[in-house]
């Protein structure tokens, strides 16, 4: 799981002044996958940066990350599934202290249905932390790194920043990413979707450090299920060659302002509905500079598979 990176868009201004959108800067997986899933979106999430309800899953799944990073500050002798559970209800309190509007999760005119949703979804998180220790054994396990903010700017000058859920570090200096997921593994068809985001990390890692991760992992507490993939260079230059052609994209979105809706399966999560062409809305007006198109300007294309 990613936290969400600003990815170089700022809001300036202060007091009552009104704020004023800037171009992005820096590109993470998440807004990849956000313009590679839909380029309005992108520019609704990045430019316009439009409120979203939280929603239960996305919770749940900060809930769950936060319990396991913490779990690595016990001695790995104390690093129980027990423990692990235990740790549940103190993080979510943390979690609700930092962001208060989590509390409309579970708000409810019934006193008592509010109560047993939350103890509900509670039990829910406690289920995926414990799911873990069947699969990962975290009293043989020292990260290197938990959480670990991560950023480069290549030779093109595209900065490339995420948060990495765990690195671990080998005695022979082999690395491991991690990355846990609170959902359930995809079919074999659509692997390769859910290898981007590490390929990302790896290529971040590779930039900064000139080494490539030994392994990736996926850790799916949702099915039990851990899909690894060894990369090699050819994949991360492949990679890298994809996030240019997608900033690309995304620079040239900036300056025309054209964002094009691409209606999926996944408009149904969508909170933007209302201001999505594709169902019958209109966008705000866009808030940074238009340029007009010169001669020879291609067409905003589609980013594909690699």
């Amino acid at each position: 799981m990613e936290t969400s990176t600003d990815d170089g868009v700022a809001q300036a201004g202060t007091g009552t002044e009104p704020a004023t959108a800037v171009p992005p800067a820096s590109l993470s997986p998440s807004r990849a996958g956000d313009f590679m899933q839909c380029p309005l979106l992108y520019r609704f999430r990045v430019i316009d940066k439009l409120p979203e309800k939280p929603s239960e899953a996305a919770t749940r799944g900060t809930l769950v990350h936060a319990v396991l990073e913490r779990l690595f500050d016990a001695p790995a002798t104390e690093r129980t599934a027990p423990r692990a559970k235990s740790l549940v209800p103190g993080q979510w309190d943390r979690l609700r202290e930092a962001k208060p509007e989590l509390a409309e999760l579970f708000a409810d005119s019934d006193e008592k249905a509010a109560g047993e949703r939350l103890a509900r979804w509670l039990t829910e998180a406690e289920q995926l932390v414990e799911r873990w220790f069947t699969l990962e054994d975290p009293t043989r396990l020292e990260p290197a790194e938990r959480e670990l903010f991560v950023e480069a700017r290549l030779d093109s000058g595209l900065t490339l920043r995420g948060i990495i859920d765990r690195v671990d570090v080998a005695p022979t200096g082999e690395v491991r990413i991690v990355d846990y997921k609170t959902g359930k593994a995809p079919r074999p068809e659509y692997a390769e979707g859910a290898l981007f985001q590490m390929k990302f990390y790896a290529l971040v890692v590779w930039r900064l450090k000139n080494v490539v991760p030994r392994r990736l992992q996926l850790v799916y507490l949702g099915s039990g299920d851990v899909l690894t993939y060894d990369p090699v260079i050819a994949d991360l230059e492949r990679v890298e060659r994809k996030l240019l052609a997608l900033w690309d994209a995304i620079r040239r979105a900036t300056e025309s302002g054209d964002w094009r809706p691409r209606r999926t399966k996944l408009c149904g999560w969508c909170d933007h509905q209302e201001v999505c062409p594709e169902f019958g809305g209109t966008p705000p007006p866009y808030p940074l500079p238009v340029r007009a198109p010169e001669s020879g300007d291609a067409a905003q294309g589609r980013m594909g598979p690699d």
